[in-house]
């Protein structure tokens, strides 16, 4: 109904999941409430209403009830919490908490140093997360394509979806090719241990907005020069196969949301060299800074639009041999004619050690590389 109708549908929760399309692919709108308003607009099967003037419904009498007639007072939550809990309840429940339960104890549980990777899991694969160690030797990126224009406020469950798998998705295919059941794909959430799901659920998210692509809603990327459309998955892999770098472009406040790490690891593993945005939410320029993927900063006043930029040039990001905190860095943009859009941008590598990260290819590099000083030295 909602897809023949072309409705616009909310969704109202009292959890604080309220991306777009987490709580159903059809939802376009959802919206923050107490528990107690859940249950009002449930009650009223809508948006639009006006809970002091508008009843919720009608007594078997005709009468009108109103949100005023039903909400309870404190005392009458403090009695139902009195008579529901019971500490009793949490210390039996807790106390037993790493033990679990037979079928818990029930599962193989193989020692050993080393863990013992099963190739034919779709849950837990291992991750290429350490191939190609740095060794502190960092050139200037050349020749990067676009794979995505975003606009403002892109979260991290933009960047990387926990909801349901799509079977038609770069992921949901990958699962079917596994011999994995629709019914059992689960989400991206329950599979993060799988890096090769979730790098195809990397700006797989149906509400993202590319940019470059007119009226096309959900994760697809244009190839150039060629100009085909595709999911951005397969964009991607191509431009890897070519050795080509990848840039995104985006808006204001990239990467807000909850402090997802995959949307860090996931844009890393797609060949996302850089992030070219007006400003950045904390947490996630930390992980892409992590995962060696270098967070560039429009200068004070520019941005896509004032530049002129569209995502169709191929880029030069020039000065990332001598690094250091917050330098300000060279862009050259050719666009298709041949002419040049020259620029600079700030490397939001804002400390000593994130300068250190990067230039080692993240701070898992980082950590190994250190562990192996050590254990030389020793």
């Amino acid at each position: 109904a909602v897809e023949e109708g072309n409705l616009v549908v909310a969704a109202v929760l009292s959890g604080n999941r309220n991306f777009e399309g987490r709580i159903n692919p059809h939802v376009k709108a959802n919206y923050l409430a107490s528990p107690m308003l859940v249950v009002a607009y449930a009650l009223a099967g809508r948006m639009d209403i006006d809970f002091t003037t508008e009843p919720l419904g009608f007594d078997p009498n005709g009468k009108p009830i109103y949100l005023k007639d039903i909400w309870p007072s404190m005392e009458e939550i403090r009695e139902a919490i009195q008579k529901t809990l019971d500490p009793e309840l949490f210390k039996k429940e807790y106390s037993k908490v790493f033990e679990g339960d037979e079928r818990w104890q029930a599962l193989p549980a193989p020692t050993g140093e080393l863990y013992r990777w099963d190739p034919e899991s779709t849950y837990i694969q291992n991750p290429p997360f350490f191939e190609d160690l740095g060794q502190g030797k960092v050139g200037d990126i050349r020749g990067a394509r676009v794979l995505l224009v975003l606009g403002d406020s892109v979260t991290t469950d933009h960047i990387s979806p926990a909801g349901a798998i799509p079977v038609k998705s770069p992921a949901g295919q990958y699962l079917l090719s596994k011999g994995v059941r629709p019914e059992d794909f689960n989400s991206y959430g329950s599979r993060r241990g799988n890096h090769e799901v979730m790098m195809r659920g990397t700006f797989a998210n149906i509400r993202i907005k590319n940019l470059m692509l007119d009226g096309i809603e959900g994760g697809y990327a244009k190839k150039l020069p060629e100009g085909d459309v595709d999911f951005v998955y397969n964009v991607a892999i191509r431009y890897k196969a070519e050795g080509t770098p990848l840039l995104v472009i985006a808006g204001k406040e990239y990467g807000t949301g909850s402090s997802r790490d995959w949307a860090a690891k996931g844009t890393y593993l797609l060949g996302v060299k850089a992030v070219l945005a007006e400003s950045y939410e904390r947490i996630h320029r930390s992980n892409l800074v992590g995962m060696g993927v270098l967070p560039l900063e429009f200068l004070p006043g520019e941005n896509r639009e004032t530049l002129g930029l569209t995502g169709y040039e191929v880029y030069d990001i020039l000065g990332l041999q001598d690094l250091t905190p917050k330098k300000v860095v060279e862009v050259v943009a050719r666009k298709e004619d041949g002419t040049e859009i020259r620029f600079q941008a700030l490397a939001r590598l804002d400390t000593a050690v994130e300068v250190d990260y990067y230039k080692n290819g993240g701070i898992l590099h980082t950590v190994l590389l250190q562990m192996l000083q050590e254990t030389r030295a020793g």
